[in-house]
């Protein structure tokens, strides 16, 4: 009994230390996770090294996840957006409050867009703040019914280059271009929140309103689209895809790599 007790106190104490603001506790909540787990082999087996092998499988779950379904998919080359209906509000309930949130923030709605291909799909609500230069996006993913939103907001140098700040929730899946400067925060972060650290990752980059090109409402979506194929073409040109079938590409044993290293990255970032 008394190790049951402590392998759930360790328990109770990561989740606690888990909903903490500060970094440093929230990262100590996730080597109470892998305690816990050590205990559990160590406890049942009397051996240390079970316990050891226990901790470690935490970082080799994703492997199952990559080598089932990952390894499996096939993407389009060419990924065109088309109009699209908003999804159910059963589906998506915060998407009244995030627009709302946005058109406060002195956003205009430009256009609900999308693309779908086999079993995923991605519902893209797109706002232009003119004044400053910023195109928001609402995006929700629907992979195999599992579904997650994230909200991003970008500023387009006249050079080609990108700024954008997002709560995308888990690590991304592709390696993005180098003309992409990517600020991510946490998925807590409200919309006013969120558009602030957006400015303040501007000033960090030293970047001036004359560099930034102006936001256009009948070219937005045209943009969109071309950054999402630039990803993907980039990812096929440094090894993270192989072509598959005609138009299509899948993942390399090296993408499958890259996204596996980008889980251990959240992991020790963002526990």
């Amino acid at each position: 009994m008394s190790q049951f007790l402590q392998i759930l106190g360790v328990i109770l104490l990561s989740v606690a230390l888990k909903t903490c603001w500060h970094p440093a506790l929230r990262k100590l909540g996730s080597l109470m996770v892998l305690l816990s787990s050590f205990l559990i082999g160590y406890y049942l087996t009397d051996h240390w090294e079970t316990g050891v092998f226990c901790a470690l499988s935490w970082f080799f779950l994703p492997w199952l996840e990559l080598l089932t379904r990952v390894r499996r998919m096939r993407l389009s080359l060419d990924h065109p957006l088309t109009r699209r209906f908003p999804p159910p509000r059963d589906e998506f309930p915060a998407l009244p409050e995030l627009t709302g949130e946005l058109e406060e923030a002195g956003f205009d709605r430009v256009a609900d867009t999308g693309w779908e291909w086999d079993e995923q799909s991605q519902f893209i609500r797109l706002f232009g703040k003119p004044d400053e230069a910023v195109q928001a996006a609402v995006t929700l993913v629907n992979q195999d019914d599992f579904l997650f939103y994230y909200v991003s907001f970008t500023s387009r140098g006249r050079d080609g280059t990108l700024w954008t700040t997002w709560n995308y929730p888990f690590a991304y899946s592709m390696k993005l271009p180098p003309a992409i400067r990517l600020n991510r925060v946490r998925g807590e972060e409200t919309v006013a929140e969120l558009l602030e650290r957006h400015r303040q990752f501007l000033n960090r980059e030293g970047i001036a309103p004359g560099r930034l090109a102006p936001v256009d409402p009948e070219t937005l979506e045209a943009e969109t689209e071309r950054e999402l194929n630039a990803q993907i073409a980039h990812n096929l040109h440094v090894g993270v895809f192989l072509p598959a079938d005609e138009g299509k590409v899948r993942y390399s044993w090296r993408g499958l790599l890259f996204i596996w290293v980008q889980f251990l990255r959240d992991f020790v970032r963002l526990s």
